[in-house]
């Protein structure tokens, strides 16, 4: 796949020239292209409440003053109880993407667009109707490459550039309650979950919508829900679920790690998210250069267990790339940006997290955002 491809290959210009990667200070000043609060703002995907934007709402002060490099769009807003949060009709998406897009042109904008049960832009605001991902495996390859085409197509139309699919678990477990019983899983065969895969990267990439296979290292035989609190995966969850990725994390730019707990991976317990042996799996033993973003961070297994800054500080040393701040749960706290910026800064400055680390991560976002221009 050309989009990360051509991530390697900035990635190794960056590292041959010296230029920015080679140049962060101690203490984390600056870099020859970039600030610390730039790279901080690179590394933050942030969701927002609103359906038009500007200069008095927060996620313009979040995109200029802060730096943001990515925002996640919803339809639902779970504080709230009600739809309408970012998306009412098609025109209307595609003048928000303006908007912010004029605000940073740079600017990921992301969607978690699986078809069936997971689909922000729903056919009630006027999108497309496109079958669960089981129901299109079952039917056959045509059918899996139509959704995926009209998916591409419909998020390339309004201007959103990544989405966070296709889902890679494997259905293990079809009695899960946010995996099989949502029919969110293409197949119980491994085999057949990397082929569906496959065709949806190959398809997005056509578009210029980069690709997200989730969640790693497998979701699929989970008895509970992460939305609600942790989920051990421990006894449940086979090999198998890591076919999709051992095949295709060379043509994906983008993996999403669990909150469940894996003892097979780590037997320190820690949320796939905030473990550096998960992540070192993926990235040493699968082979994975890509960006990769933890699920929502504002889920039951994170904050229920975690303090924000305790759960930032884990994620980024285990190897987050993008910590996805939806602000979309109990909650909703405009001052989050802010608060996430502070707590990073905070941690270069005492010597918790290194300046390079964050700046690594910047790098593989940069990388992605350049091929994502180049596509559009």
């Amino acid at each position: 796949m050309k989009l990360l491809s051509t991530i390697a290959v900035l990635l190794a210009i960056v590292s041959c020239t010296g230029k920015a990667a080679t140049q962060v200070h101690d203490g984390g000043k600056a870099t020859a292209a970039y600030t610390l609060e730039d790279d901080i703002g690179e590394m933050l995907l942030v969701g927002f409440r609103g359906v038009a934007v500007d200069s008095t709402d927060h996620i313009w002060r979040d995109l200029t003053h802060f730096r943001v490099g990515s925002v996640i769009l919803f339809d639902y807003d779970a504080a709230m109880g009600r739809r309408g949060r970012n998306i009412t009709d098609r025109q209307q998406v595609q003048n928000l993407c303006r908007q912010l897009r004029s605000i940073r042109p740079d600017l990921l904008i992301g969607i978690d667009q699986e078809g069936g049960r997971v689909s922000r832009l729903h056919p009630r605001y006027g999108f497309p109707a496109v079958g669960t991902p089981q129901a299109s495996a079952a039917v056959g390859d045509d059918s899996v490459r139509s959704c995926a085409r009209i998916t591409a197509s419909m998020l390339h139309d309004v201007g959103i550039d990544l989405n966070f699919a296709p889902v890679a678990d494997v259905d293990v477990n079809p009695d899960c309650p946010v995996i099989g019983k949502l029919e969110r899983s293409f197949s119980a065969s491994p085999e057949r979950v990397t082929d569906c895969c496959r065709i949806w990267i190959e398809e997005q990439d056509k578009k210029g919508v980069a690709s997200c296979m989730k969640h790693f290292p497998g979701h699929g035989s989970a008895t509970g829900d992460t939305h609600k609190g942790l989920v051990d995966v421990s006894k449940t969850w086979q090999k198998k679920e890591l076919q999709p990725y051992r095949e295709l994390v060379k043509t994906v730019p983008m993996v999403m790690t669990a909150h469940v707990i894996n003892r097979q991976l780590d037997p320190d317990g820690l949320p796939a998210s905030l473990s550096p042996r998960i992540t070192a799996y993926l990235r040493d033993t699968l082979g994975f250069q890509g960006v990769i973003v933890t699920d929502d961070m504002a889920m039951g297994a994170i904050v229920n267990e975690y303090s924000f800054e305790t759960a930032l500080r884990m994620a980024i040393e285990a190897g987050a790339d993008l910590l996805c701040l939806s602000n979309n749960g109990g909650t909703y706290n405009s001052e989050l940006v802010p608060q996430a910026v502070r707590t990073i800064k905070r941690m270069v400055a005492d010597g918790t997290v290194s300046a390079e680390r964050i700046h690594a991560s910047a790098e593989r976002v940069r990388a992605l955002k350049a091929e994502v221009r180049n596509s559009r």
